[in-house]
């Protein structure tokens, strides 16, 4: 399965920014309100100036304290951002999350946001796609017989 259709098949598909000069408070409650992990920071809500994740937030509490909250989302965002094409298959995008420790991962197409995938909407591509081939094998095997 590629990007493209993970994108069509996610629940929500709207891409929700926060601006830089935002407070991580800010930040957390759409995270909270929106129960997702992570938001795209932009200055323009096109652009990708980076990511803000509920593990960026927890590990800067963890350094420094709750204080955290009140800096802006441009001091805890991770600024260089791994990103994928539409085209991009469900195992490249696996191995390049899980070999960056990251969970999601802005979609790029002619250099404009068109969505952002989790971990878990990978996975759950490719659950369906083994599934989908497990049960064309089983046919094959049953109509053989």
């Amino acid at each position: 399965m590629i990007v493209r259709k993970i994108i069509e098949l996610k629940q929500i598909q709207q891409i929700l920014t926060v601006k830089p000069d935002q407070t991580v408070q800010e930040a957390a409650q759409l995270l909270t309100a929106k129960k997702i992990g992570a938001v795209v920071v932009s200055s323009d809500g096109v652009s990708l100036d980076g990511i803000l994740s509920e593990r960026d937030i927890v590990k800067t509490i963890g350094r420094t304290g709750a204080s955290c909250l009140e800096d802006r989302v441009s001091n805890l965002m991770t600024a260089q951002v791994m990103s994928c094409s539409p085209d991009d298959t469900t195992g490249t995008v696996m191995e390049r999350m899980t070999e960056g420790r990251f969970r999601h991962m802005p979609v790029l197409e002619d250099g404009k946001m068109i969505g952002i995938i989790s971990i878990g909407d990978v996975v759950k591509a490719r659950i369906s796609e083994i599934q989908e081939e497990n049960s064309a094998l089983t046919g094959m095997i049953a109509n053989s017989w």
